[in-house]
């Protein structure tokens, strides 16, 4: 069975769906793997341990799509690259599926089995292909670092003989993976964090990273069985936004990473909450890709206010930490290859009843198959599904952004 890791330079992209080490156990299981030269050349990983590895190379991308049984990348596949792909063949990578049904179509019309990384059950033992949580970590921890990069403070509190330097305030909007992980790393950096989110049932996590849980009342509040948060209504959003901008005030730091999965990220910080700011103070908005939580928010730049507030709004702040990132989400996509492989047969065997399936196979056998998804089909799917992707866009991800 023929492996192809496809590259996604072409985008921007940093990161790589195999390692050397990942792309050694896939050649172990039995699968033949290809990907192009210089595949982790942006995420510090070389030729040379590649080759070790037992992959081979191939330059010529259409023809290693063609030949390809599994896809493997990290980007969604480009409509010109679904075109070359063969009927039946498993393609897997993050699609953005609530944002891109064209391209859903698309895999459809092709008869493409298309994986979504984003799609993958939030359940233990799909934890290790949990590519969105790998990722969120990073661009945490990331986040910070940013932040702290452009801030023109030291963030520790620091006794001299010419003074005390006092710690430098951080706060933390959203207490999931992301968040807890900014918390960790700011504490770590020796600021005082306070962390604020929807969902009570974090603070005692926010605590046990040694960070002030802030307490808005904001009503009936939750999270969905995914471990979401539940989206707040209007008022509920004017009443965190309230309650939020006296801490904001004070803040050196505020990073936000509220994100609702399938819909457009609340807005939480407003351009008044960014006036009652001092100058020179940075804001990071990791929802930048979905809407953004920070009114003013650009993706792939940073924006600064009239008075002075730096604001952040990579796109993808893991790509930053691109070895790592890599090194991560390559151990997903060999957990997920290796729970559907057959060990006898040397071939992936998709059983449509395996929960973990249910959850991220988008479409199969020429039609969208996940129920989230299947009720936007309608009549000529299967025959305009690539015409109605022609003209969708990658995001771009330039190395000069990061």
């Amino acid at each position: 069975m023929i492996c192809y890791v496809a590259p996604d330079q072409a985008s921007g992209e940093l990161r790589a769906a195999v390692t050397p080490a990942t792309a050694a156990a896939l050649v172990k299981l039995g699968l033949e793997v290809r990907t192009a030269p210089a595949l982790g050349r942006e995420s510090l990983y070389s030729d040379f341990d590649y080759a070790a590895a037992g992959v081979t190379f191939s330059a010529d991308h259409e023809a290693a799509l063609r030949s390809a049984d599994l896809v493997l990348r990290v980007r969604r596949p480009p409509v010109e690259d679904v075109r070359r792909l063969k009927p039946g063949a498993v393609h897997v990578s993050f699609l953005d599926p609530f944002n891109e049904q064209a391209i859903l179509a698309a895999l459809a019309a092709a008869r493409v089995s298309a994986v979504s990384l984003e799609m993958i059950p939030r359940t233990t033992l799909a934890q290790k292909m949990d590519a969105l949580s790998s990722q969120a970590s990073l661009a945490g921890y990331a986040a910070v670092i940013q932040a702290a990069a452009r801030l023109r403070l030291a963030l520790p509190m620091m006794m001299t003989p010419a003074g005390t330097i006092l710690p430098a305030r951080v706060f933390v909007v959203g207490a999931g993976v992301a968040g807890l992980q900014a918390i960790a790393t700011a504490k770590r950096l020796g600021a005082r964090v306070e962390a604020f989110d929807t969902r009570p049932v974090v603070e005692e996590q926010v605590r046990s990273l040694g960070a002030k849980f802030v307490k808005i009342d904001l009503g009936s509040t939750g999270q969905t069985s995914a471990g979401y948060a539940q989206a707040l209504t209007p008022e509920q959003i004017a009443r965190q936004q309230a309650g939020m901008a006296k801490i904001c005030a004070q803040s050196d730091i505020v990073i936000t990473t509220a994100k609702v999965f399938g819909r457009k990220a609340p807005r939480l910080i407003t351009a008044s909450m960014l006036e009652g700011m001092r100058p020179g103070s940075v804001v990071v908005d990791l929802a930048v890709d979905s809407g953004g939580n920070v009114e003013g928010s650009r993706p792939g730049e940073d924006f600064v206010t009239g008075r002075g507030v730096i604001i952040v709004g990579h796109p993808c702040l893991e790509a930053t930490v691109a070895h790592h990132a890599t090194q991560v989400l390559a151990a997903n996509f060999a957990a997920w290859v290796t729970h559907f492989w057959d060990p006898h047969a040397k071939t992936l065997r998709l059983d449509r009843n395996d929960e973990i399936l249910k959850g991220c196979l988008l479409t199969h056998d020429g039609a969208i198959v996940h129920p989230q998804f299947a009720k936007d089909q309608g009549p000529g799917t299967r025959d305009q599904g690539l015409q109605r992707a022609a003209s969708a866009v990658l995001p771009p991800v330039t190395r000069s952004s990061l």
